[in-house]
């Protein structure tokens, strides 16, 4: 019995020591997982610039970010999600006032962008893969229509102090969202009235934190 107690004690005291220590004289390491930081954005400083081009010229003009924030874990951004105000679509081209107004609402129309129905379009991160310096190639998912595709596109992002900077051209096939007015691919016989199918958007995103 006596030994028995013995032996109970020795092996106690191994269990201890090998709990303590990874190592000779070496106590065990400790994981602390860091917490990710979320840069909420600077909606005033934010925007979108789209632009789409025809046979026969391009337009060009912009959309409000309604709202959003990046995801860093440490001083590398990891991820985000930010949404677009559809109905403060603009045109910048324009400089008729009542042309300028009718194409808006054509753009607002069931034929663009349907924004009665669908008021913001999204745009979440799933990787940032890092070029060097402030050069990365951004992936996620852009959501417009209620229609969520996978888009890839290099991108410039700073960071200094408490704000984020990012700029990214992102070029993108309307049809893949269900807009397919003036599009050759759906309507041959269209002529010079025909729409391209690709159109980009250029995001210029701050965020603070």
């Amino acid at each position: 019995m006596k030994n028995n107690l013995i032996l109970a004690g020795f092996a106690a005291l191994a269990l201890t020591a090998t709990t303590a220590f990874t190592g000779p004289g070496k106590p065990a390491a400790k994981t602390v997982a860091a917490k990710a930081a979320t840069y909420k954005i600077d909606a005033a400083k934010s925007t979108l610039t789209w632009n789409g081009k025809k046979v026969t010229g391009e337009h060009t003009g912009n959309i409000n970010v309604k709202d959003g924030a990046f995801v860093v874990d440490g001083s590398k951004v990891t991820g985000g999600e930010f949404t677009f105000d559809m109905n403060s679509i603009t045109c910048t081209d324009l400089t008729d006032k009542e042309y300028n107004g009718k194409f808006i609402g054509h753009m607002k129309s069931e034929d663009f962008f349907n924004t009665a129905k669908y008021p913001t379009s999204t745009f979440k991160i799933t990787k940032v893969t890092p070029k060097g310096g402030d050069q990365y190639d951004i992936t996620g998912n852009m959501t417009i229509k209620g229609i969520t595709n996978a888009v890839s596109f290099p991108a410039t992002v700073k960071m200094a102090g408490n704000q984020i900077t990012a700029t990214g051209k992102a070029t993108l096939d309307r049809t893949k969202y269900d807009i397919r007015y003036g599009s050759k691919s759906f309507f041959e016989n269209i002529g010079d009235k025909a729409i391209y199918d690709d159109f980009t958007v250029d995001m210029k995103l701050a965020a603070n934190k």
